[in-house]
């Protein structure tokens, strides 16, 4: 089961090089690379959290595809930037310069076999940035590439219908969301009996500053909570996490047709 969540009619890596070769529409093929990480979601979470959720809803967008869009998912990146919880015990994180540089190359690679139209689907909050980066810097380099540094939650869904506003703000990590969508994703790795609630502390008030607003300020997890949670796990049900699953594979369905249609964008 190396495909795990995804289709395996969907999962590259069970092609053969000569399938690869001989593929037509390879420039509108989309390529997904979805992008995890390993690291701290508190102590009824396990560290692998993002990865499952990256793999877990491009499994089922892609069960949801239609079938005449080529689309074809990589083997997750398990290993991303996590050093901002490098203080709690499991966390592996990579430099923001290895990470730049297993995107480069891996994409490279890609190119190399004539697609022309890579999705990054990142479902870690401390890495956006970087995938951006690599995202310019690829099309600067090759501009018939197209490169689309997506995070796996900017799509639309339905979490305003079941968070609260306050775990909408702060409930960042390993909270409601997270732990109710680990529970219909991987429901025998969640120890809810541990779950604990628990918001950033020594936050700015009345000020402009903030964790990840227009004004953010740097910050390490352990500053801000003791158990590695930021949001209020203990609400987390199956239910809220099978409709957010639902709802936010719904949204990658669309973004990875739209991506299939994009054409770059050039003056004539």
């Amino acid at each position: 089961m190396m495909h795990g969540f995804i289709p395996q009619e969907r999962y590259f890596p069970y092609l053969t090089w000569t399938e690869i070769q001989e593929m037509s529409d390879k420039e509108n093929t989309v390529i997904i690379q979805p992008v995890g990480a390993i690291e701290q979601h508190g102590p009824h979470l396990p560290i692998i959290v993002d990865s499952a959720i990256a793999m877990g809803v491009l499994g089922k967008a892609l069960a949801k595809l239609d079938q005449s869009i080529p689309a074809y998912a990589l083997p997750c990146l398990y290993y991303g930037k996590s050093n901002e919880h490098w203080h709690f015990p499991g966390t592996i994180t990579l430099t923001a310069q290895t990470l730049i540089s297993v995107f480069m190359e891996m994409a490279e690679s890609i190119y190399r076999s004539g697609f022309r139209k890579l999705v990054l689907l990142n479902a870690h909050g401390g890495q956006p940035q970087i995938m951006e980066i690599v995202a310019r810097d690829l099309h600067q380099k090759y501009e018939d590439f197209s490169v689309f540094p997506f995070f796996a939650w900017r799509v639309p869904h339905i979490a305003k219908e079941l968070f609260t506003p306050q775990e909408l703000e702060y409930g960042i990590h390993a909270g409601d969301a997270e732990t109710s969508i680990l529970l219909s994703l991987l429901p025998e790795q969640v120890k809810m009996e541990k779950a604990v609630k628990e918001y950033p502390q020594g936050l700015p008030e009345d000020s402009l500053l903030s964790m990840e607003g227009k004004l953010p300020f740097a910050w390490l997890t352990k500053e801000l909570t003791q158990s590695g949670v930021m949001g209020d796990a203990t609400a987390a049900t199956k239910e809220k996490g099978d409709r957010l699953l639902e709802s936010v594979s719904n949204g990658w369905v669309q973004a990875i047709q739209d991506v299939y249609k994009f054409r770059q964008p050039k003056i004539s």
